[in-house]
């Protein structure tokens, strides 16, 4: 570890002085702690794998009407946190919101998921769609589901606050969908071939999910997670302006009005170009996909910037269960357990999911002892 990175960590550790220091464990891992067992939490926790989630969807009228309503919001949060033995709760919302309240019209249609429409084609359309003036009016029920959780969640348990980053956001906004099934040609060709005229759409992208992260943090989220979903369909310099500007631009504007709220980063797919993302970006935390090796992630990010790391179990893995399971968890606990590290998983829980598989990882992760 170099001297620079040791005065980073000592700084950090000072800064949160003993009588200040976070008491909750996903907190104390994210400020750059090794802590006596890695906390856990799970991307898609909340959602369509369980079976009392689906009740509450129906009842408020679908996707939309879930997001919307912070009294359902609030329920289907608090449904793992009550199922298992979890450290964080991730507000329930979705990624197109934002657009949603930016001009776009959301919908969700069986089979494509989320819809968005008209598509952001051309610079004339960000001018004649899309707005901010009426950004935190519609985004409000989310701003009061947060502050409905910082009264209902177990005080143990910590509340992250989340946004899509610009490109994720900016490739559901162009090609009208969020989907795995598309290619994503419509985007890559206008930011390949106009990039100038793109780029008014991430800008516009970028002040919005400042604001919105802002706003969660007022309302009471105490750690904010990025989604960078289809960082990896950038390459090389694409991928420095697209993904990784934006994100140092939101991470320094959040820092400089909340320095104490920490902020991981997931680029999933990024392959490669992980290296150096973490202080490129200035992120507290970095997400890792389940193709990242863990001995990389131990020596580069932990070791020698003194950072944490969190995932990065296949979620296939979790639908499988049994002896696999348990072999990689205890793998990448054996891993990653030696720095800071926040267990979770590679990608989100998917719906085939038997819920008794998440309850025996979360049981594996919190009997954890570094002396195993």
């Amino acid at each position: 570890m170099s001297v620079e990175t040791v005065a980073r960590v000592d700084a950090d550790l000072d800064h949160v002085s003993e009588g200040a220091r976070p008491k909750k464990l996903l907190l104390r891992a994210l400020a750059g702690e090794r802590t006596e067992r890695p906390p856990i939490w799970l991307m898609r926790q909340a959602g369509r794998y369980l079976p009392e989630y689906h009740g509450v969807r129906e009842a408020a009228g679908g996707m939309v009407g879930l997001c919307n309503s912070p009294e359902h919001a609030v329920e289907v949060t608090l449904q793992p946190i009550r199922r298992f033995p979890l450290d964080a709760a991730i507000l329930f919302a979705d990624l197109p919101q934002i657009a949603a309240a930016l001009g776009q019209t959301l919908e969700y249609r069986v089979g494509d998921g989320p819809v968005l429409s008209p598509s952001v084609r051309s610079g004339s359309d960000i001018t004649e769609i899309l707005s901010a003036s009426r950004l935190h009016e519609k985004l409000a029920p989310i701003y009061e589901t947060v502050r409905q959780l910082t009264l209902a969640l177990p005080e143990e348990v910590a509340l992250i606050g989340y946004a899509g980053a610009p490109w994720t956001v900016a490739t559901y906004m162009v090609e009208g969908r969020g989907g795995g099934s598309t290619e994503h040609a419509v985007v890559k060709q206008w930011a390949l071939s106009d990039p100038v005229g793109f780029q008014p759409l991430i800008d516009l992208l970028t002040g919005a999910i400042i604001e919105f992260l802002d706003r969660q943090v007022q309302a009471g989220a105490e750690a904010i997670q990025l989604f960078e979903s289809w960082a990896g369909i950038l390459a090389g310099p694409l991928f420095q302006r697209w993904c990784v500007k934006p994100v140092a631009t939101i991470v320094a504007a959040l820092k400089a009005k909340h320095p104490g709220v920490p902020i991981i980063a997931f680029p999933r797919g990024a392959g490669l170009a992980y290296d150096g993302f973490a202080q490129a970006t200035g992120v507290d935390c970095v997400g890792l996909d389940s193709t990242v090796p863990l001995g990389w992630a131990a020596q580069k990010v932990q070791r020698e910037l003194g950072r944490c790391v969190q995932g990065n179990l296949d979620p296939q893995l979790l639908v499988a269960g049994g002896p696999a399971l348990h072999s990689e968890t205890d793998r990448i606990l054996r891993s990653l357990a030696e720095g800071p590290f926040v267990f979770n998983l590679g990608h989100g829980i998917v719906k085939t999911t038997p819920p008794e598989h998440v309850a025996a990882l979360a049981r594996q992760v919190r009997s954890w002892s570094g002396a195993q």
